[in-house]
């Protein structure tokens, strides 16, 4: 018979001190240890072992640890990934290859034949030795418990029911079909070192989308609200099509396209709903507010300005808000990104001051009055806007009216 050592030693009469000696050195050592031994008695029909088994050999494997490893896990903990080693081996072996790689709390594995229930056992400790495919899936599920988002990596058939149990499922080359079918991620290669850019791929897509989205919001709000104030007041509405045509490829189209494909390292965090409406109600409020507010103004007696110069008080006004919110969004800002706010506004002046873009936009340049106008109520609105959005990060979380569902 062969098998784990523990286990047929158990059943020993005799010797089994001596060699369970052997067997914990070689163990210590991160060796892969399996027990050869002979009876002259049969299995019984329970397949309960014979107590006369004598020991034949001590089969010792040696566990080659991956080249990429140590770096790959290194990484994963610098990105505040925990990482817990579950395994079906002797946990002396488990505890001394996790030390090998570095990994902290390595020195205390876990034995998990006498653990009927894990609750708890998987935030406290990083090494479990002597798990059973039950277990595996039972420590995923405690962790997930715990508001953990859990990725689970094997390549036996013993791994199953934890990768499909786990968030995000990985298997290895060598894993059987079984285990690829409820893996969201194989590596094809067999190389951890591919996980880092998985994850910077993750965060990047998570990171971006939440930008962009934050962006179109902005935009949906003041819409609504500039409709409603326009309509409501009696005004003739304060943009041609081609006007928001300018401000929305300026300011966000083309903004959001560029930043999806930005890379991020900022980790992922729940609450991307309730997040992006934190920024965006208030900075659709803020923008909606002063370009109706300047449109009013240059259309009053005090400026006197013609429609299509009100329009172009509103438009100018409107972009640059938006330049502001689009700051706002992606500070501090790299040299990329100042680059890209720099070479939108530098579109924006050239609308502005080329006359066959000018006419096209139907942009009249504003008077010193109307300009003067235009940089106050600019200056109020982004101050308000830091205001308002500062005070709305304190205070977020109180805000009732944001209680939304977390994504």
């Amino acid at each position: 018979m062969m098998g784990a050592p523990e286990v047929l030693l158990d059943a020993m009469d005799a010797g089994a001190s001596e060699v369970g000696r052997q067997v914990a050195d070689l163990a210590s050592k991160g060796r892969r240890v399996l027990l050869v031994a002979t009876s002259p008695h049969a299995l019984s029909d329970d397949g309960a072992l014979p107590g006369d088994m004598e020991t034949a050999a001590i089969v010792s494997i040696v566990e080659e640890i991956r080249p990429d490893a140590a770096d790959t896990l290194a990484y994963l903990r610098s990105q505040g990934v925990a990482i817990k080693v579950v395994s079906g081996d002797n946990p002396a072996t488990v505890s001394a290859i996790a030390a090998a790689v570095g990994l902290p709390g390595a020195e205390f594995a876990v034995d998990m034949r006498g653990h009927a229930d894990v609750t708890g056992l998987a935030e406290k400790h990083v090494v479990f030795g002597r798990v059973q495919p039950e277990q595996k899936r039972a420590l995923v599920r405690d962790l997930q418990a715990n508001g953990h988002t859990v990725a689970m990596t094997g390549d036996g058939v013993n791994d199953v029911l934890a990768i499909k149990q786990s968030d995000i499922g990985i298997a290895m080359d060598t894993a059987g079909s079984a285990t690829r079918a409820v893996s969201q991620l194989v590596l094809l290669d067999g190389r951890y070192d591919r996980l880092p850019s998985v994850l910077s791929e993750g965060r990047r897509v998570i990171a971006n989308m939440e930008r962009a989205s934050a962006l179109f919001i902005t935009k949906t709000v003041y819409a609504i609200l500039l409709a409603v104030s326009v309509s409501a007041a009696g005004f003739v509405f304060p943009f041609l099509p081609r006007h928001l045509t300018l401000v929305g490829t300026l300011t966000i189209g083309a903004p959001a396209f560029i930043l999806s494909f930005w890379p991020s390292d900022s980790p992922a965090r729940p609450g991307f709903l309730s997040r992006t409406l934190r920024f965006s109600v208030p900075a659709g409020l803020v923008a909606a507010l002063v370009t109706f507010s300047i449109y009013a103004v240059a259309r009053s007696s005090f400026i006197g300005a013609t429609t299509p110069e009100a329009q172009t008080a509103a438009t100018l006004t409107l972009a640059l808000v938006g330049f502001w919110i689009l700051y706002r969004l992606v500070r501090p800002l790299d040299a990329a990104e100042a680059a890209l706010i720099g070479s939108m506004f530098a579109m924006l002046v050239l609308a502005f001051t080329v006359p066959f873009l000018s006419d096209f936009f139907a942009l009249q340049f504003p008077s010193l009055v109307s300009g003067l106008a235009v940089a106050a109520v600019t200056i109020l609105a982004i101050v308000l806007l830091e205001f308002v959005l500062d005070m709305v990060e304190r205070h977020g979380p109180r805000l009732k009216w944001f209680a939304i569902d977390e994504i």
